[in-house]
């Protein structure tokens, strides 16, 4: 039965864009809107199905509630008197929990039998995105907050995402893993060092606020996870029955990470949304998010051979070094620099970085390292 429907969202993809395009050449914003919603949301449920493009989905999805914050802002900004932006800080503490229920302490334990590829991950991944993005910024915009924005997101840690596509790739997954945890717990301390050294010429970077706010936002929440992880692990063995409970929900917790950050999209673009329809930065700043998500790549590929780290770990630590926490990033633009402006360019990297890291992962794994 699913693939009896399936096979026929691409052709209602087609023709509620189709009828978007009418809507909006005739004026009525609103319908226009709406089918483009339907659209994105066609063919982000048809990726979702396919084995081959299923990584793509998720970028498409985030192209529905973007959509959706542009045409119906409203939507995102209050609900019942609530103001939504306070469920960022909550939803990227529920993402992080999720992570740590897919680590364990083997995961850090590993950083003793491969230090130095791990070492060498983690230096070119502070090293070279924080001042990639403050290259960027210096050319790509001239507004103050878009460009700490820019700066915020390359001196983030590596991404949840990073650990799938060194997967797909057909890398070192558990470099990955551990380089992912390791640059996580170091967050606290490298991420507000890089942030005010780099972007505080454009504005106010409180290094204590952002250290805090990452350790409740970020450590604390992974922590817990790790936590919990250990103990339905224990309990798993002595109750079959439970082992078949917290099976479930570690299955289900992928899917609440990706509405999370679609919903978190949606509020940061409802913010900005004047700002967006009237600069004219937007293009701008995608290009630079491609940049800057390129450059991570070759950087992080060829400095992992620079320093003999074979053709399978470069991989790896490309991918890791490509890939950033736009979420956190997104997070602390909102909570430490107030401001949502400065929460655009992570809210664009991380879609696109999706993308890229598939596209990337797809075509190394076609092409498998020579030696082991």
């Amino acid at each position: 039965m699913r693939g009896t429907y399936r096979k026929y969202l691409p052709g209602l993809g087609v023709l509620a864009l189709i009828l978007a395009l009418i809507g909006w050449i005739s004026g009525s914003v609103p319908g226009a809107g709406a089918f483009l919603i339907l659209t994105f949301a066609c063919f982000g449920v048809y990726l979702g199905g396919s084995k081959k493009y299923s990584a793509f989905a998720f970028t498409v999805w985030v192209a529905a509630f973007v959509a959706a914050a542009m045409f119906f802002p409203t939507a995102f900004l209050v609900w019942f008197g609530f103001e939504l932006k306070s469920l960022i800080v909550p939803l990227i503490q529920i993402i992080m929990f999720g992570m740590g229920t897919q680590l364990t302490l083997g995961d850090f334990k590993r950083v003793f039998t491969m230090p130095r590829a791990v070492l060498i991950g983690i230096v070119l991944q502070f090293a070279i995105m924080p001042f990639v993005g403050k290259a960027l910024a210096m050319t790509a915009t001239s507004d103050p907050e878009i460009a700490a924005g820019m700066v915020l997101v390359g001196s983030c840690p590596g991404g949840v995402a990073s650990n799938v596509m060194a997967y797909l790739a057909g890398g070192n997954v558990a470099l990955s893993v551990t380089m992912t945890a390791c640059s996580t717990l170091i967050a606290p301390l490298m991420t507000p060092l890089m942030t005010s050294l780099l972007a505080g010429t454009y504005v106010e970077v409180k290094f204590w606020a952002m250290m805090i706010a990452i350790i409740k936002m970020i450590i604390v929440p992974i922590v817990g996870g790790l936590v919990v992880n250990m103990i339905l692990t224990r309990s798993g063995k002595a109750h079959p029955g439970l082992s078949k409970i917290s099976t479930s929900i570690m299955k289900g917790l992928p899917f609440v990470s990706m509405f999370s950050i679609c919903f978190i999209i949606a509020i940061i673009t409802s913010l900005s949304r004047d700002a967006l329809l009237m600069g004219g930065f937007v293009i701008a700043i995608m290009v630079a998010v491609v940049f800057h998500n390129a450059i991570g790549y070759l950087l992080g590929y060829w400095g992992a051979r620079l320093f003999r780290l074979s053709e399978t770990d470069a991989r790896t630590v490309a991918i890791e070094v490509g890939l950033q926490n736009g979420g956190m990033a997104s997070g602390l633009a909102i909570e430490v620099l107030k401001s949502e402006l400065a929460a655009i360019p992570p809210a664009i990297f991380g879609p696109w970085m999706n993308m890229s890291g598939a596209m990337l992962a797809s075509w190394w794994k076609g092409r498998p390292p020579t030696q082991k």
